[in-house]
Formats: structure tokens, C-alpha cells, sequence
């Protein structure tokens, strides 16, 4: 016998529905912090100055002589 078996149907479905909505939730939180990474990412790049980027660049003028 285990928990599943001693509780009713309408409790184990209020369970199911909260556990439903935390991993939704949980789901949401994630996307906005994926969101809110990139937004900074592209806020950073975009008040870059010249040298900064081209220290970053993976390009070798020497490639291109």
C-alpha cells in the first residue's frame, strides 16, 4: 500500500493540478531569465567601444593580406 492508494481521487487531483502548475511556473521563471540574459547580453554589446570588439574578433588580418 503506498500514499497514492490512501488518498481520494479529488485530493490526488488537486495535487496533480498543483504540481501542474509549479512545473509551469517553474517553466515561465526560466524563460524570462533566458530572456533577460540575452536583453543583457545584447545591452553589453551594443555600448562596446571599437577596440573592444575588435580585441574580441576571432579574425588574423594576416589571413586576408
Amino acid at each position: 500500500m503506498n500514499l497514492k492508494d490512501l488518498l481520494d481521487a479529488a485530493t490526488l487531483a488537486q495535487l496533480n493540478k498543483t504540481e501542474k502548475q509549479l512545473r509551469q511556473k517553474e517553466h515561465e521563471k526560466k524563460e524570462e531569465e533566458q530572456r533577460k540574459r540575452i536583453e543583457e547580453q545584447k545591452r553589453r554589446e551594443k555600448n562596446k567601444s571599437f577596440s573592444e570588439l575588435f580585441n574580441e574578433s576571432k579574425l588574423d588580418w594576416r589571413e586576408y593580406k
